[in-house]
């Protein structure tokens, strides 16, 4: 997991040479946001997933935070670009982040100054490469999402990855690939690092804003997927024993992408394989990423035709 060069304040520095002080605010209060970004190889070379969505959700979820990003939109997208090409990386995850750096010691940081940096690397399924085909087995965890009036579930936020970081510990130490959790309601909200789709009776159910969920990306892609694929979509609250009576399960998201869920606290889901409508989002969102189908959506970005100089 490393590369040769991360873009650090609009300069290009040595992977190794990237560093921080021990006074940077982020690293004591959790004040940075992030994004999780692919690069997909097509047939025309490499081109970026959901490019200006990603870096336009940086910057909403900056705002909520209160951090000032020192950049544009339009030059965060040529950066990410930019260090893609630099590195000579084909498919791959980009990470976007901002963060409050080095200065006064003290829970308000609008003070200290904010750092950007951008770096990729090659890395394959966040969980498993047979996760695609074979699903995953998940739990549902103790620990609930974030309520709405003490994070803000719509932004990437640092800080409020400790409580996904919970969900996922647990569930690895419980023998789990994944942790569901519940949100404030009790009700299914998403994966520590996913959103969710529940499949039942060929109505595909997805929890909305209200359940604490993050707008997923990957989850608008697979919205769009199913509507045009004419599946019925229900934006509802969706009980925990739901998901034990359920026909399919996927997860989505930047790193995850589609990913079936194969049982849920040890209660298999479905047949215990991948479900014909996962497996149709999932031939639908491979086949654009992969440049086999005209990208009708224009959700990719190919790095031969926009790297500054080019």
């Amino acid at each position: 997991m490393q590369s040769d060069w991360i873009w650090h304040n609009g300069e290009f520095v040595a992977w190794d040479d990237c560093k921080v002080h021990v006074t940077t605010h982020a690293l004591h209060y959790g004040s940075s946001v992030f994004e999780g970004v692919r690069c997909y190889a097509t047939e025309r070379g490499p081109a970026v997933f959901r490019l200006q969505a990603h870096t336009h959700r940086l910057f909403n979820s900056a705002k909520i935070a209160r951090i000032e990003i020192p950049f544009s939109e339009d030059d965060i997208n040529q950066a990410i670009l930019d260090t893609v090409n630099k590195n000579g990386l084909g498919a791959c995850y980009i990470r976007p982040l901002a963060f409050r750096g080095a200065g006064p010691i003290g829970v308000e940081g609008r003070k200290n100054p904010t750092d950007v940096v951008l770096f990729a690397f090659e890395w394959g399924r966040y969980l498993g490469a047979e996760a695609i085909e074979q699903g995953v087995d998940v739990q549902v965890s103790s620990w609930r999402r974030i309520a709405p009036d003490t994070f803000a579930s719509m932004a990437k936020i640092g800080g409020q990855y400790v409580n996904s970081q919970f969900i996922t510990m647990e569930a690895h130490d419980n023998g789990f690939t994944e942790g569901i959790a519940l949100d404030y309601n009790g009700n299914v909200s998403e994966g520590a690092g996913e959103n969710i789709f529940v499949i039942s009776n060929g109505v595909v159910y997805t929890p909305g804003l209200a359940s604490s969920i993050l707008l997923g990306i990957t989850r608008d892609s697979a919205l769009a997927l199913l509507k045009d694929l004419g599946y019925e979509v229900r934006h509802e609250a969706i009980s925990r024993d739901m998901l034990y009576i359920a026909d399919e399960i996927f997860f989505t998201g930047t790193a995850a992408e589609i990913t079936p869920v194969r049982s849920v606290d040890r209660i298999k889901v479905g047949s215990g394989s991948r479900g014909p409508i996962t497996k149709a989002v999932q031939d639908a969102f491979f086949d654009v990423t992969s440049g086999r189908v005209p990208d009708k959506y224009g959700w990719l970005t190919s790095l031969k035709e926009t790297v500054a100089g080019d």
